[in-house]
């Protein structure tokens, strides 16, 4: 385990979001991105605004920021805005994972609360798997209008981005 694994975990991480966004999510009709489903968050909008501020709070925690106010999500219908909210979200985080170093990953980054026990690679692995958690909840939205999406699993990502790639091998 090491920082280039997590800095590469988080380009799938990205990517994935960015995909989600830009194949499923822009060609839905205004209609079935705010519709309330009862699943989950409710609609894709509520979906995807959740994740974003879920990987905001954690970062922001991590960067000792003070986390931002949260995208709320019945106070927008612009995916415009939405969207940029999820980008500026995007480079704090790699911003933080840029000066990630192998050093800090078993360090406890709280001190109190109930996330004092926590080591930063689990913080890290959390955050991740929270976003592949809603992806699938949206994907399955996605679906029941009818729309065809495709796999989010890592493996397909590995197979366009080797792992020798960022290393020069």
């Amino acid at each position: 385990m090491n920082a280039d694994a997590f800095r590469h975990f988080y380009d799938y991480h990205f990517a994935e979001n960015r995909k989600i966004w830009n194949d499923y999510i822009v060609p839905l009709s205004q209609e079935q991105f705010t519709r309330n489903v009862g699943y989950s968050r409710g609609s894709v909008r509520n979906q995807i605004v959740h994740l974003m501020n879920v990987d905001e709070g954690w970062f922001s925690d991590l960067r000792g920021v003070e986390t931002p106010l949260e995208l709320e999500p019945a106070d927008t219908d612009d995916r415009t805005l939405i969207r940029a909210f999820g980008d500026r979200v995007e480079q704090h985080l790699r911003e933080y994972l840029a000066k990630l170093r192998d050093d800090m990953l078993f360090a406890h980054p709280f001190t109190e609360g109930e996330d004092k026990d926590l080591v930063l690679w689990q913080i890290l692995l959390h955050v991740a798997n929270h976003g592949t958690d809603h992806r699938a909840q949206i994907l399955r939205l996605l679906n029941d209008f009818g729309v065809e999406t495709a796999y989010q699993d890592y493996v397909f990502y590995a197979y366009e981005h080797p792992w020798s790639y960022f290393f020069g091998e």
